[in-house]
């Protein structure tokens, strides 16, 4: 199930969201559920598919759905995966654009995280999020919910082999920059125009050495020694801002 406001919300305006049941909560002393359900009203009014009609449960009873600790701000609701995207068409779509950015993820594991790099890779216009299969998790609550709705505008790609993926991208003429905090160049002498593959690694880990070694270029983002590295969606932020000012 996903919850939170705006994960649900743009999951039942988004056509290609099979939905089975959406439940929110009953009208308490909670100030949140009151622009919630004008929201989930604005939405329903514009959706363009038939949607289930609105459960209306206690707070306790949508606790009792979803995982513990959840915050689901009064709605979840309960629908099928989206189909699942594959590289070969984003490829396809990038041809002919001027400048074209997608987010590759060594090692990430932490929805959270992913959830997050991807409303910043929204932000910031990027076509997808490509992560390793074998590592990193599927599109769960929390995931759709620090993706804050990003998940429904933006693929979520699952490869076998990274590295293998990074040469498909180099032959569609895409620029690997991978993001290693031994690097000896700076992002900040960089230019990132025309297709970019930004390739970030997990925090601490950092990215694996075949794919260090698949990258065109490696860079550095410049911080402090008091801390070993950077929030993960932090530096992806650092870096989709990089390549937007290289191509405004």
């Amino acid at each position: 199930m996903l919850y939170g406001a705006h994960a649900c919300l743009a999951a039942i305006a988004n056509p290609e969201r099979d939905i089975h049941r959406i439940v929110l909560a009953t009208q308490s002393a909670d100030e949140l559920e009151v622009p919630v359900c004008d929201a989930a009203n604005a939405v329903f009014a514009e959706c363009q598919v038939t949607r289930p009609k609105i459960e209306w449960r206690d707070r306790r009873e949508i606790n009792d759905l979803l995982p513990r600790d959840a915050v689901h701000q009064g709605i979840c609701i309960d629908t099928k995966p989206l189909p699942h995207p594959v590289l070969e068409d984003i490829i396809d779509d990038a041809q002919g654009l001027p400048s074209a950015c997608i987010v590759v993820l060594d090692q990430a594991t932490d929805p959270r995280n992913i959830g997050a790099v991807m409303r910043t890779a929204a932000a910031f216009g990027a076509m997808a999020v490509v992560v390793q299969d074998k590592h990193a998790p599927d599109i769960t609550g929390a995931l759709a919910k620090a993706a804050s709705g990003a998940v429904e505008r933006l693929p979520y790609i699952k490869v076998t082999n990274l590295a293998r993926t990074l040469d498909q991208l180099k032959a569609a003429e895409f620029w690997c920059v991978g993001f290693d905090g031994q690097a000896q160049d700076y992002l900040s002498g960089k230019t990132l125009q025309g297709r970019n593959a930004i390739v970030l690694g997990a925090e601490g880990a950092g990215l694996r050495r075949l794919t260090r070694e698949t990258c065109d270029l490696l860079v550095k983002i410049p911080i402090s020694d008091a801390v070993e590295s950077l929030n993960l969606s932090n530096a992806a932020a650092i870096a989709l801002f990089q390549f937007a000012q290289s191509n405004s």
